[in-house]
């Protein structure tokens, strides 16, 4: 018997916060994978906002433990890049057809940026049933998200976007909310190790 693939749902119930890395070459990408996986928090986006991000994704992603996906994919030629270089998940800031199509057609699990009621019933239709809500604060914060998932109450969600640390809680609080995506585990910039150590472990607790 196969074993069961896992799926988006799986990874958002992984842990609670799923770090949102931008990585600009300050640390090490093995040593900060090995560093979230330790604190807690296997399931790791990095975005391909930078030159050297899917070189780093791919190394993080031969680290033990660590679930490592690609972030701010736009199209499905970027969709087959990452996963070339190892992206085990596929999130993006938005959701077209030809993307989610992809994302089918390659059985990869797949975290579709939504804002609106449009979006989602666009996905629903797609039959997708789990979704990042981004830009969370800037769409309307918590309050928007409560109004959206009255009508969509089958519907689980990861808010990214504008997420702090002492902000986190109030999100992760709404049973809608299975996760959410935090940059702040390890700014641009970010240069500390131990830093990074003790707010994943912080975010890993909450």
């Amino acid at each position: 018997m196969k074993p069961r693939k896992t799926t988006i749902d799986d990874l958002m119930r992984m842990a609670p916060v799923i770090p949102v890395l931008v990585l600009d070459g300050k640390l090490d990408p093995v040593a900060l994978a090995e560093t979230l996986v330790a604190s807690g928090l296997p399931v790791i986006e990095v975005t391909l906002r930078t030159e050297g991000a899917l070189g780093a994704m791919e190394a993080m992603a031969g680290v033990d433990g660590a679930i490592v996906g690609a972030g701010t994919v736009l199209d499905a030629v970027q969709l087959y890049e990452a996963m070339d270089y190892g992206a085990q998940f596929i999130v993006s800031p938005g959701l077209t057809d030809g993307l989610a199509k992809a994302a089918r057609d390659k059985g990869v699990p797949f975290l579709p940026g939504v804002a609106n009621a449009g979006d989602i019933m666009r996905g629903r239709d797609m039959g997708l049933r789990r979704f990042k809500f981004f830009p969370a604060e800037a769409s309307g914060g918590i309050k928007a998200l409560k109004a959206l998932a009255g009508p969509f109450a089958d519907l689980r969600f990861c808010p990214t976007g504008g997420i702090r640390e002492d902000t986190a809680k109030d999100w992760l609080a709404l049973e809608q909310v299975l996760c959410v995506g935090g940059s702040w585990i390890a700014p641009p910039g970010e240069t500390d190790l131990e830093a990074v150590a003790r707010r994943a472990s912080a975010a890993a607790r909450l």
